[in-house]
């Protein structure tokens, strides 16, 4: 089989998975955005997820990300979906359309410097964290999230569009994407346009379509395990 035709296998498989989902839920598939996570696959998996009608990517790490979406001619949207160091940002605002992983006033200040600078406009989600016992974790409490949510409305070359979590290891994801959606609708009560709500990986996303997310981030279950980097 060729890699295109796993790919399309693959997708059409996930593809079911999601509107079975969304049937479940009583959802329409037009709610939901897939994500397809492509961090350590090669720029050409990506040329042929673009073949198949993919419209948006992921990434997780610069300059990887940026590599690739230079290396990519197809208009994707891209997704910057990691833990994102300040002084990177820069070089990240040049390519991505969509930053996940905000958690932070300085990081979202250095994007908004950046993206001023590119002559861009960049989608942002402020990333929350429901387990506050592992400091190590990207992030920030959700007691924080609307206030950084509105820095983020204010910064000029940003655009606030939401929410974003990952369900906490070893943690039932159905509560904790529940708790993101309630936080989501807090939010939106002061920035209306603020509806995308990130959840949901391979292993999750069911339980985040129940929830009510927008927006799910689905690697392995498309392109299958991923690449050894060592």
């Amino acid at each position: 089989m060729s890699r295109r035709d796993e790919l399309a296998e693959n997708l059409a498989a996930l593809e079911q998975r999601i509107t079975d989902a969304c049937r479940a839920a009583g959802r329409d598939r037009g709610e939901i955005t897939l994500v397809v996570v492509t961090k350590t696959y090669p720029a050409s998996d990506v040329d042929l997820l673009a073949e198949l009608g993919v419209a948006d990517v992921g990434e997780n790490r610069h300059p990887e990300a940026g590599d690739k979406a230079a290396q990519v001619q197809a208009p994707l949207r891209w997704h910057f979906l990691g833990a994102l160091q300040t002084n990177k940002a820069g070089a990240v605002a040049r390519y991505a359309d969509v930053v996940h992983s905000i958690d932070r006033a300085k990081l979202a200040r250095s994007l908004s410097r950046g993206a001023e600078a590119a002559g861009r406009e960049i989608g942002c989600l402020v990333q929350v964290d429901f387990d506050r016992s592992d400091e190590g974790r990207a992030g920030l409490a959700p007691a924080d999230a609307p206030e950084l949510a509105g820095l983020v409305a204010e910064l000029p070359g940003l655009r606030l569009d939401g929410l974003m979590t990952v369900a906490p290891l070893g943690a039932e994801p159905a509560p904790v994407f529940a708790e993101l959606v309630g936080l989501s609708a807090r939010v939106r009560e002061a920035h209306p346009e603020a509806t995308a709500i990130s959840a949901g990986m391979s292993e999750d996303f069911e339980h985040a379509v129940a929830a009510g997310a927008t927006h799910l981030r689905v690697g392995r279950a498309v392109l299958g395990p991923r690449p050894s980097l060592g």
